[in-house]
Formats: C-alpha cells, sequence, structure tokens
C-alpha cells in the first residue's frame, strides 16, 4: 500500500524541513543544542560535586546571583523564585543551613521576617569547582570583535523571546526588535549584559 503524503514522517525530527538554503541555520540551533547539554552535564556534575539535590543547587545559584545587587532575599521570595511552597522551602533552608550553605538572619526591617545569605565556605566551594570553567568561558567570549559580541548578544535575545513566547503571538519569520550590547533583553527584566566594558580582541 502507498502511503499517502500526511502519513509521511519527516526528515528532520527538530525542525521542519526547508529548502538546502536553510541548513546553516540548522546547524547554528544544533551547535546551540550541544552548548545546552554541555552545560546541563556541567551543572550536573556540580550537584554531585557538592552534594546537593537539584532545588537546592538552583536556590544557592538564585542567592548568589542577587549578592552584587545587594538585593536582599527572604525565604518567600525564594519560594517564588524556585516555584515550591513554603513547607518545602522550610524543608530546603534547613538542609542548606545544617550542611553550612546557607545563614539566617533578622531582617532588620521586619523583626518578624528573616534574609537569607551564602556562606563563605559554600562561596568558596562554588569558586573552586566553577572558576576554571569560567574563566575558559569569558576567554572564548572576549576573543570576539565587538560586532561579534552583539551579533550573539541579539541572537541569544532573539532565541530567548521565540521560546518564551506562545506559538500564536506571531507567525513564523517574525522576530522581536534586537537589542544594543550592554542592554536588557527582551522578556528578561534585569538581567544585564556586562562583557560591554571588556576589551575585544580580534
Amino acid at each position: 500500500m502507498v502511503a499517502r503524503e500526511s502519513d509521511r514522517v519527516p526528515t528532520s525530527y527538530w525542525y521542519a524541513d526547508r529548502d538546502g538554503a536553510a541548513e546553516p541555520a540548522v546547524l547554528v540551533l544544533r551547535a546551540l543544542r550541544r552548548f545546552h547539554a554541555a552545560d546541563s552535564a556541567m551543572r550536573e556534575r556540580l550537584r554531585v560535586e557538592m552534594d546537593m539535590n537539584e532545588s537546592d543547587l538552583r536556590a544557592l545559584r538564585h542567592l548568589i546571583s542577587a549578592e552584587p545587587s545587594g538585593r536582599a532575599i527572604a525565604p518567600k521570595d525564594l519560594a517564588r523564585l524556585l516555584g515550591i511552597s513554603s513547607a518545602a522551602t522550610a524543608k530546603l533552608l534547613a538542609r542548606l543551613v545544617g550542611s553550612g550553605h546557607l545563614r539566617r538572619e533578622v531582617n532588620p526591617n521586619d523583626h518578624r521576617a528573616q534574609l537569607l545569605h551564602v556562606t563563605p565556605a559554600a562561596h568558596l566551594e562554588v569558586r573552586k569547582t566553577l572558576s576554571s570553567m569560567h574563566e575558559r568561558m569569558l576567554a572564548v567570549a572576549e576573543n570576539l570583535t565587538r560586532d561579534q559580541q552583539e551579533t550573539v548578544i541579539n541572537f541569544l535575545n532573539l532565541l530567548s523571546a521565540a521560546v518564551d513566547a506562545p506559538k500564536e503571538v506571531a507567525a513564523p519569520g517574525t522576530l522581536p526588535p534586537t537589542v544594543p550590547l550592554g542592554t536588557e533583553s527582551p522578556g528578561s527584566k534585569g538581567t544585564r549584559n556586562d562583557t560591554s566594558h571588556r576589551n575585544n580582541r580580534r
């Protein structure tokens, strides 16, 4: 029996078949998937080395990322960031305090509330595990010219917007506006690029 056109399995699983001219775009997305796989594997190694579950490690990352801006994180803020209940947050905090990764202090503006802080020992542990990898990643980014950096930033911002948007929002081929180097990306308010001050190499 001859298969109907509608029954045929597409030759490309992840992306719709396109004309040959679109193949380089697929190669870009495949390279992005390779990076995503490498990043996920790195995070799993970090979780194992620090003997933490995924939620505890995510909590630690949120708290560390908030420190440079001086933003105070309370238990309710962490629960919202992680998308977990108050009861689950209480258990998570008990684990992190017990392991020496976290300390709690009374909120000076509200003595009924608490603020969360990563301990120096936890900072040292994370730095020991990640510092060499971060230096290698930074070296790759610094080796780009400014034009290349802007191209990469705009591509990733556009891709983030495409992933976040409901499928009915925009027709295929519709792109959100590009974002200049050093400004906030669409849909990621509060996240700023910090590479604009670095020297670029050719």
